[in-house]
Formats: C-alpha cells, structure tokens, sequence
C-alpha cells in the first residue's frame, strides 16, 4: 500500500482498477509527466501493468490501456511509455502488438553488487574515483612543486653506456675438452 500511496503523492501519478463482478482482477500504475529537460512535450508512463492470471485475454488489459490511452488524450501527451519487467514475455508481446515500441536501454544491478563490483575495482577500497581533471591537475602541483617534468633522458642513457669489446674467440681444441690439465 505504501508504494501506491508513494505513486499517487507524485504530481500526475493515478491508479486504474479493472473489476470483474466487484472485484478488482488488475491495475495500472501510471504518471502524466510534464515537459523537462528530456522532452519538450508532454507524455504518460506506464509504471505498471499487471492482470491476474485467471484474468488475461479476456480483455481487462485492454480495458486498463484504454484508460491510460484516454488519460494522454486529455492531457494532450503525444506518447505513451512503459517499461516492463525483465523477462516478462507475455506483457513485452502484449504491449508490441499494440505498437509499442523499443526506445531506450535499460539496464539494471543489485545495490549490493554495485557496491562490491566498485570496491573490487578501485583496488579494495572505497575511496571515491576522482576525475581526470582532478588527476591532471595533482599531476601539474607535482612537476611545480618538484621542478620536474617531461625529460628526454635519451642523451643521458646513451653517455651511461660504455662499449664493451668482446674478447676474440679461443680457438679450443676438441681433445682438450675432456681434458682436467689446462695447457700453460
């Protein structure tokens, strides 16, 4: 109850029953969203949809997007949204055949994993990932305070470098190489 209460406190969130003989066989979740920084018009969305099993194709889906259909025409929304649930076939077909859409991407975690994913990443801690200005910028602080920066140090290994001649090869005799006397 709180969730529907939460949804109906939201400005534009309304609740469709369909009832069957006094009793309610399925509901609609849906907002009137107002233009935003999104969009420029205004459009229905469709938090959810859900008929009792004993209830479906027998017309209460229908009936309840007839509802959220009259709702858009008057308030003047151009589209109507919905998102449905992951892995619920039936409802991502029932909605296509009444020319729904795709439109967007979705794409969902568990708190809990999020939270554990980030700290593996970031090396075991939970110290928030700073920005690449914020690294750029530590990085300049450092060069200043240090006087250091970007050397070719090319000119420097190359004097550190010192020849070094190979002694010329002795020729060694294959009877010597069992040998345990060392020739004087």
């Amino acid at each position: 109850m709180k969730q529907l209460a939460a949804l109906t406190a939201v400005p534009g969130g309304a609740i469709r029953v369909a009832v069957h003989e006094d009793e309610p066989v399925g509901f609609l979740l849906v907002r009137v969203l107002e233009p935003n920084v999104f969009s420029d018009e205004r459009s229905v969305y469709i938090e959810a949809l859900y008929v009792a099993e004993h209830f479906r194709r027998r017309g209460a889906g229908h009936a309840l997007l007839t509802a959220a259909g009259d709702l858009a025409d008057s308030v003047g929304a151009l589209d109507v949204y919905s998102v449905p649930l992951p892995g619920s076939r039936g409802v991502q077909r029932f909605l296509a055949r009444l020319g729904f859409a795709p439109a967007a991407g979705h794409r969902t975690v568990p708190t809990a994993v999020l939270q554990r994913k980030l700290v593996a990443e970031n090396g075991g801690s939970r110290r928030q990932v700073r920005g690449i200005e914020d690294l750029i910028a530590r990085r300049r602080k450092a060069r200043i305070e240090t006087n250091s920066g970007p050397v070719d140090l090319r000119a420097f290994q190359a004097s550190l470098v010192v020849p070094q001649e190979t002694p010329p090869a002795t020729p060694v005799a294959p009877s010597s190489l069992g040998s345990e006397h060392q020739a004087g």
